[in-house]
């Protein structure tokens, strides 16, 4: 991995963060175990706008790892998914990620997730799913941003990486004042002032590879030897939530795992080549008064649907609990141009946990409409909810 650029990289460090986890995986690494890398985030981590998969930040950032301990055996875990938040993220995280036993973990989202409270609270969520794995994976949070202002989530997810005392890296304390003051041009990194080209990606793998570095020359090793294992620090309990902390046990209902009443809603039966094909094990709704009603445990509801650019797309309504003045309007056309969007919007926040009736019917369809209305799935959490749910397999 070249460093192209001049950048600070010690400014990257945005949280030193307690390294005892990473310690323990780059132990390992030394003795010539076999270990899992594993990536969580946004179309960044997925290598959107790098030439190849292997030219994104992610993969060099494994390959960062094999080349640092050729002893050990690695694996490349790739979770990313364009658009989406911590939100989806904390819902999908133990299928897409934590079922593959990831030894080490990056986790990316702060250009997806808007600077809010609400997105602490289900960035916290994701952070103690992974953190509380069985496994006990040592976690790195990576705060990316957006050239043209500086703009990302850090400071809410800054607070996240203090609270857990988790390694954190920045590009807007490192690239971005690179960009301000003319040292690095925008368009040598990026075409769209977000997405990295290959230098771009290799720039954000560097600030990653420069953190590591330090931890391995400086605090572990010394002339290739393996001071300490840092194991018993594995054990040490999480701190109790900075959040209310609804997010944490967020439950995905797909068709392959609910069984609601379908008014004119069918079952997308084609199968998902990979966790990017987003749109898939869903319903699809084409006709004005189609329903698809849930019955689901949960505070927190959310649900997510196509926003599609083949336009006009149907429109539709969500009602919890028969809550008509509560209604949410579903719209499926989207006014982007670079692909479809899998949108996740929120229904519910911070309600009483119980079991609530969701029903999606279509309330606006068109002559031409050029493609259906699909729902992806519904989302319910809450600060400890089971999975058994009526209507729910």
């Amino acid at each position: 991995m070249q460093e192209t650029f001049a950048v600070d990289y010690k400014r990257g460090i945005s949280n030193l963060g307690n390294p005892n986890r990473i310690l323990h995986v780059m132990a390992r690494a030394m003795r010539g175990e076999t270990l899992r890398i594993g990536f969580i985030g946004g179309s960044i981590t997925q290598g959107s706008l790098s030439s190849a998969p292997d030219t994104c930040y992610a993969y060099l950032v494994y390959q960062w790892w094999c080349k640092t301990f050729p002893k050990a055996e690695f694996t490349y875990i790739n979770a990313g998914i364009g658009g989406t938040t911590s939100q989806f993220g904390v819902a999908r995280v133990e299928e897409d990620l934590l079922a593959k036993k990831p030894d080490f973990v990056i986790v990316e989202f702060s250009v997806n997730d808007e600077s809010t409270e609400h997105f602490m609270e289900t960035y916290e969520g994701l952070v103690r799913r992974i953190l509380s794995a069985p496994g006990k994976p040592a976690v790195m949070l990576v705060h990316n941003v957006y050239y043209h202002n500086g703009a990302n989530a850090q400071l809410m997810h800054g607070r996240i990486a203090r609270h857990y005392d988790l390694p954190a890296v920045s590009m807007q304390s490192t690239i971005y004042p690179e960009v301000v003051a003319g040292r690095i041009e925008n368009r040598k990194i990026t075409p769209d002032d977000l997405h990295p080209n290959d230098e771009g990606h290799a720039l954000v793998a560097s600030v990653i590879a420069y953190f590591l570095r330090q931890m391995y020359e400086q605090e572990v090793f010394a002339e290739g030897v393996v001071q300490q294992d840092r194991k018993e620090s594995l054990d040490t309990p999480l701190p109790l939530p900075l959040t209310r902390n609804a997010y944490e046990r967020s439950v995905r209902y797909c068709n392959n795992n609910s069984t609601p009443i379908l008014q004119g809603f069918v079952e997308d039966k084609i199968p998902q080549t990979d966790i990017t094909d987003c749109f898939r094990n869903g319903w699809t709704a084409s006709k004005t008064g189609d329903k698809i009603t849930f019955q689901v445990e949960g505070s927190c509801i959310a649900v997510q649907y196509r926003k599609s650019v083949q336009k006009p797309a149907p429109v539709a309504e969500v009602i919890v609990d028969g809550n008509k003045k509560g209604s949410v309007r579903l719209d499926a056309n989207f006014d982007e141009t670079w692909g479809d969007k899998l949108e996740l919007t929120t229904i519910l926040e911070h309600s009483d946990k119980q079991m609530h009736e969701v029903r999606i019917h279509i309330v606006e369809t068109h002559e031409d409409d050029a493609v259906p209305f699909y729902l992806a799935s519904v989302i319910s959490s809450c600060e400890d909810c089971s999975k058994e749910a009526v209507g729910m397999r």
